[in-house]
């Protein structure tokens, strides 16, 4: 008698990577992980720039350059890093949500819901914890965006500073989460933080931006051409009022990330590889230098925690991305019969939950686009982001030192597993 067939076996999330995907996680994460604490240099020099020498810095963040012309590039400083370097941010983001659709965690489908649905909720709950902070008299609902933003590379300093050793499945997730958070808020930015739209500038750029595709995918090599044209069509969606980091994910996307015969490194994966450092290691520091100078006082930190502006981003980002990572990940699982690598726990993922409420760049970028005539309200929500990402560190560090020794040993033995076994007979060989 044949016995029914039992249930599906349940797959296993948060398992060991393959050692391809391990070798190019760790090259990614390294350059993020010196980007991340040069981001913490950067922003702890420009608060100390703006409290010190206030009339220096203001100086130095309105100083304008840039020609003057018909597209407008005669730009302060400020803008500069918040509308020009952060396109190379957000192009590095673009090349690594394609990588993701064709090689990485995002590929099939089964494997990239978790991520998804962590990231969606990770976005979601903050809004409407936000929301609700702000649905009184006093509240300023146009701010629902800034806390919905993770910043990988300030949670990989802090984990860099602190020399926690996290498994390369959690950074892994934790990665494809943040990449998919940039491009829900790059999404954001372009729907709702975008105004007075220059179709002729608009359609200028995409139509730039469908020649780009086109040299690209037919095998036309040379940065003299393509860095001019990437500059055409940033300037050109600049003009448009559509946000020009826009462009950066755009021409990220265009990108072929898949390899083909012969090759070792696709396109996009060796541009990505020239044009990270830029990004990490000088574009986002910068912008947080020009961007995190806000004034910090008694006062002011009284207000974060007694005005409903401030105080919905602090629990946003405490809160709201906490629970809505975590609970959107545990439900997905329940819901998919998927099962948790034996040998971690639901706490180390409610642990990396916290530290994605680390939100510094793109929220900083949303605080400036969601208050545009206000600077005292966009300076209180950059203060309300500092004291948010803070605190969501400091309980992240907390919650990940006491498993620190655990993840030192599962570290341990996934480099024992990079290095093959010379001693080990090939079969076919003998």
């Amino acid at each position: 008698m044949v016995s029914p067939p039992g249930p599906p076996p349940r797959r296993q999330f948060l398992g060991l990577l393959p050692l391809p995907e391990r070798r190019y996680l760790t090259e990614a994460l390294r350059t993020e992980t010196v980007g991340g604490v040069l981001l913490l240099v950067a922003a702890v020099a420009a608060l100390i720039w703006a409290n010190a020498w206030p009339g220096s810095y203001q100086q130095a963040v309105h100083h304008e350059i840039g020609p003057s012309g018909p597209l407008h590039l005669h730009l302060p400083l400020e803008a500069w890093a918040k509308d020009g370097l952060l396109t190379l941010f957000f192009f590095v983001a673009g090349i690594e949500l394609k990588r993701e659709f064709v090689a990485g965690e995002l590929r099939t489908p089964s494997a990239a819901l978790l991520p998804v649905m962590a990231a969606v909720c990770g976005v979601a709950l903050p809004a409407v914890v936000f929301a609700l902070a702000n649905s009184g008299p006093g509240g300023h609902p146009a701010g629902w965006a800034i806390p919905t933003a993770t910043d990988i590379a300030f949670a990989l300093g802090v984990l860099a500073v602190v020399s926690s050793h996290l498994p390369s499945a959690l950074r892994a997730f934790l990665l494809t989460l943040a990449v998919v958070d940039d491009l829900i808020a790059i999404l954001i930015i372009a729907v709702f933080y975008s105004s007075g739209v220059t179709y002729w500038a608009l359609a200028a750029s995409v139509a730039g931006l469908v020649l780009f595709w086109y040299l690209h995918r037919h095998g036309v090599h040379g940065w003299y051409l393509f860095v001019p044209l990437a500059l055409l069509i940033w300037a050109l969606m600049h003009e448009s009022g559509v946000h020009p980091t826009v462009s950066g994910v755009a021409m990220g996307l265009t990108l072929r990330c898949h390899l083909e015969d012969g090759e070792e490194h696709s396109p996009g994966e060796h541009i990505e590889h020239l044009v990270r450092p830029l990004s990490a290691g000088i574009a986002v520091p910068v912008f947080a230098l020009f961007a995190a100078g806000v004034p910090v006082s008694g006062t002011a930190l009284r207000q974060v925690f007694t005005q409903a502006m401030p105080l919905g981003v602090v629990l946003g980002l405490l809160v709201g991305k906490t629970v809505g990572i975590f609970g959107g990940t545990w439900l997905t699982a329940r819901w998919t019969r998927a099962e948790l690598n034996p040998r971690l726990r639901w706490a180390d993922l409610f642990a990396v939950s916290v530290l994605a409420g680390i939100g510094f760049t793109v929220s900083l970028l949303i605080s400036d686009l969601a208050f545009p005539g206000d600077q005292a309200l966009a300076d209180l929500a950059k203060e309300a982001v500092l004291v948010g990402s803070l605190f969501c560190a400091a309980v992240a560090v907390l919650l990940l030192k006491l498993r620190n020794r655990h993840y030192r040993r599962l570290c341990e033995e996934e480099d024992g597993e990079d290095v093959p076994d010379l001693h080990r007979r090939d079969p076919a060989t003998g």
